[in-house]
């Protein structure tokens, strides 16, 4: 009789200083009553991976799971494997980082459960052959990733069964391929269809079946608590593992000590295929989506797979250019560690979290509470670091060819862009740890296709085998999310110089219906003599190309920093300059302007000051102009997917102010941050 090892293992992880309320749910709905239920069998051997921040969450607010923990762990019952202590991706940190986390993780293991991980949880499944080294100086003797890394780099569907050995550098690990086919199964599959997925891995007397996914799977996921708990799945199906003579639990390292390798592997650099989906760029996502359908199911299932995929996790940096700029900023930090102190080491490791550098089918990078999250621990480090006196530096932070102005008061830190319209892509507050400058630019996604088109996607199981996953869950649409689906051509930035020929309204400016007849918005500017001054010769474009000059200079103080404007053009008739701003509020329905909120627009005449109320910072910031303008401006959502369809999220706010221009402008702004 042919017996099967099942090496079963869970993952645990929340974004770093979620909502409790949502951390709350999680625990609730999945995280107790799983520990619960493994709790009456201690005989069945599982791995566990729970990322650091929540562990001692859990430890500090629900004792009873962590006892739970503890007791399982006393008993055999639980592997327990590490990973980055504040989840980040690996290959996406520098070496030194990725270590220190790892230990940090290791540490906190050996403290309060008394083992040593011997083995890794991949976050996100990414995967750099350059890991190797990093992971065997942690003392990491094997790491799991997903079957399809094998596939796509030419293994054979048959040789998912066992590990494999890598080596980089003369360090080698052992790879566990997780089975994509147990995880669409556990546990969404009855238990009687459950466990002949489990023995359809024994093709040998030494086979594996290997499972590693997410936890909340078992519980958070949407109908999977009834499913899991209250009729009783999970119960049923360890129930049924231990009574099958034919499936051995078992964990990965006892596996790996009792059976060889099937061989050395050498894996592209990847993650799980959509994964890769999700990292290309909408018209490269809907190619990728007609050659599969070209070449056909079974070709792409069974050999196209080695040839048709997506891009590497890496390509998040350059679909989102707000991703790469707080990447590079955490980077800019990273280089410094050695000079950081323990809190800002800290903070450094925590911005390096993994959630608000991408986008799948989870919110990542479109959640604002994430990015606020990120940039509250930049800001920590720059304060640790904040001198008396104004700092100013040049460099290019991005790594977009183009250098940056990046100036650090005492209370703020501003960050301005070459490459864009010398706009400001960064405005922090060092005593509130807040960016107002986080904004987001809105571009299409491969799924508004299916927004677009008002149709439903998604097939459902037949109710009797089980239930649906994550990926086969109906999104519903709404025809009122269809006229959010605006899209930008330049980043949304702040002191972005736009200039029409027929005046603006808050209509004409809310549905990008103008047109600017320059070349400033989305255009390099030059540095001008000294750091804090931009400069462009550009043109307007009408029946010719009149040349148009036009300055930007900088000045700053400990709370305000003020703009001088200089603009000359060969054209002499009338038009309309508009300056542009977009700021990023946690609660920007509540954000007061000039006394008013925003829920139907606003709409300022003979305005020469803005006072926006914060109420979540409890900060006043102040725009003053030294001329009479008109003011228009309106909350601007971005439509995203997230596991519960379509979302419209509020982002930030987009104003602008805009007067007449005739051949010469001379205007100076000043924007000024105080308490309320």
């Amino acid at each position: 009789m042919k017996r099967v090892s099942l090496l079963f293992g869970i993952h645990m992880h929340q974004p770093v200083d979620n909502f409790s309320d949502s951390v709350e749910s999680a625990v609730n709905l999945c995280y107790r009553p799983f520990f619960e239920t493994m709790a009456k069998y201690p005989e069945f051997k599982f791995a566990v991976h729970c990322s650091g921040w929540l562990l001692e969450r859990i430890r500090t607010k629900n004792p009873d799971i962590f006892e739970n923990m503890r007791y399982l762990t006393k008993q055999g019952s639980i592997e327990w494997l590490s990973a980055g202590y504040y989840e980040p991706v690996l290959s996406a940190i520098p070496s030194p980082d990725r270590i220190a986390q790892i230990k940090k993780l290791n540490r906190y293991i050996k403290k309060y459960f008394k083992v040593s991980p011997r083995g890794l949880w991949l976050t996100e499944r990414v995967w750099e052959s350059a890991l190797v080294p990093d992971l065997a100086e942690c003392g990491i003797d094997y790491a799991v990733v997903d079957d399809y890394h094998f596939l796509s780099s030419g293994f054979e569907a048959s040789q998912m069964n066992g590990y494999y050995t890598t080596e980089e550098s003369a360090k080698e690990i052992g790879l566990f391929p997780i089975s994509k086919a147990l995880r669409y199964a556990l546990p969404f599959y009855d238990v009687q269809n459950a466990i002949a997925s489990v023995l359809s891995s024994a093709s040998d007397e030494d086979s594996a079946a290997v499972v590693f996914d997410d936890a909340e799977k078992f519980g958070l996921w949407p109908k999977t608590h009834t499913w899991v708990y209250e009729k009783h799945w999970l119960k049923e199906f360890v129930e049924a593992v231990l009574a099958d003579d034919r499936i051995l639990s078992q964990h990965y390292g006892t596996y790996m000590k009792k059976n060889r390798s099937l061989g050395i592997a050498y894996l592209n650099n990847t993650s799980y295929f959509e994964m890769g989906e999700w990292s290309l760029k909408s018209t490269q996502a809907q190619a990728l989506e007609e050659l599969k359908q070209s070449v056909g199911e079974h070709y792409f299932n069974d050999v196209g797979i080695s040839f048709i995929k997506g891009g590497i996790w890496k390509n998040f940096f350059i679909k989102y250019k707000e991703s790469n700029y707080l990447h590079k900023r955490m980077l800019y930090f990273s280089k410094q560690r050695e000079a950081l102190g323990k809190n800002a080491l800290e903070s450094l490791y925590k911005l390096q979290t993994n959630d608000v550098y991408w986008h799948g089918i989870f919110g990542g990078i479109y959640l604002p509470n994430l990015r606020d999250n990120a940039y509250r621990y930049l800001l920590e480090l720059e304060r640790s670091c904040a001198k008396k006196e104004v700092s100013i530096e040049l460099l290019d932070i991005d790594k977009d060819g183009y250098d940056e102005l990046k100036v650090v008061t005492k209370n703020l830190s501003m960050v301005f862009s070459s490459k864009f319209g010398g706009q400001m892509m960064e405005f922090g507050a060092l005593d509130v740890l807040f960016n107002w400058q986080n904004t987001l630019m809105r571009q299409k996604e491969i799924y508004h296709e299916k927004l677009l088109r008002l149709k439903e996607s998604g097939e459902s199981l037949d109710e009797d085998t089980g239930i649906d996953t994550i990926h086969s869950e109906k999104a519903l649409t709404d025809d009122k999310l269809k006229a959010e689906l605006i899209y930008d051509w330049h980043p949304k930035y702040s002191f972005i110089d736009h200039f029409c020929r027929d005046e603006l309204t808050l209509e004409s400016f809310k549905n990008m219906a103008f047109t600017d007849i320059a070349d400033f918005a989305n255009r390099p500017f030059s540095f001008h003599k000294n750091k804090n001054s931009f400069s462009r010769t550009g043109g307007i474009y009408l029946d010719w190309c009149y040349e148009t000059n036009l300055k930007k200079e900088y000045r700053f103080k400990d709370n305000s920093f003020s703009l001088d404007l200089k603009c000359s053009s060969e054209y002499k008739e009338k038009l309309f300059y508009a300056q542009e701003f977009n700021l990023h509020f946690a609660h920007p329905h509540r954000v007061t302007f000039n006394g008013k909120t925003l829920q139907k627009g606003l709409k300022e005449y003979n305005c020469d000051e803005l006072v926006m109320v914060d109420d979540f910072t409890k900060k006043v910031l102040r725009l003053k102009i030294d001329r009479k303008c008109n003011i228009f401006g309106y909350i601007l959502n971005t439509v995203s997917k997230s596991e519960k369809g379509f979302d419209k999220t509020a982002q930030e706010v987009s104003f602008v102010l805009t007067l007449p221009f005739s051949s010469k402008l001379n205007l100076k702004v000043e924007l000024e941050l105080s308490d309320v």
